[in-house]
């Protein structure tokens, strides 16, 4: 096998590293996280990448690190929310079995809050987010092979979501 068993890709707050991880988990294989790729290549976190560098800056770094990760990692693959956002990297994730983990405005800010890791989000975190998802979901969309809501289910539920969908019941099936 070459390239990511699974990627997901969706805004801030869908549960992408929680689900991430307990995917690997169920399937027996790493997780790896590209915003946690970015901080440790930086040295800093996205925050103050952002602060001190600018979104342009954090943007060159995360698309590296996404196609390195596309090309290096077998396992579950988290992108960060922004990630989509360059077209080189949606024409990295053609044909890869890439999930949109989508949420609704509502639960996504109350997930995300005033968090000051979170950049974009830090003022006026509803009006940013519902913004972020008008341009960002038709790129998640257009790299998905699959959609699952995240609203109102469990980390665990959602795991169970994302296997039927790719068709990975044998791995996934509950214990």
């Amino acid at each position: 096998m070459t390239g990511p068993a699974v990627v997901l890709v969706g805004p801030p707050g869908a549960g992408k590293s929680t689900v991430g991880a307990l995917l690997a988990e169920r399937l027996g294989l790493a997780v790896r996280d590209t915003d946690a790729d970015v901080e440790r290549a930086a040295g800093k976190t996205i925050a103050d990448l952002f602060l001190e560098e600018g979104e342009e800056y954090f943007r060159d770094l995360e698309a590296e690190a996404v196609r390195r990760a596309l090309a290096a990692h077998e396992g579950v693959l988290s992108l960060g929310g922004g990630a989509v956002l360059r077209p080189e990297t949606r024409a990295l994730l053609a044909g890869l079995p890439v999930v949109f983990l989508d949420v609704t405005d509502a639960e996504a800010v109350r997930r995300v809050g005033l968090d000051a890791p979170r950049p974009l989000l830090a003022v006026n975190p509803r009006r940013h987010w519902r913004e972020l998802m008008e341009r960002r979901r038709p790129l998640y969309a257009e790299v998905a092979r699959a959609v699952v809501p995240t609203a109102g289910r469990t980390p665990q539920d959602v795991v169970l979501a994302v296997c039927e969908a790719l068709e990975l019941d044998v791995e996934c099936e509950t214990e």
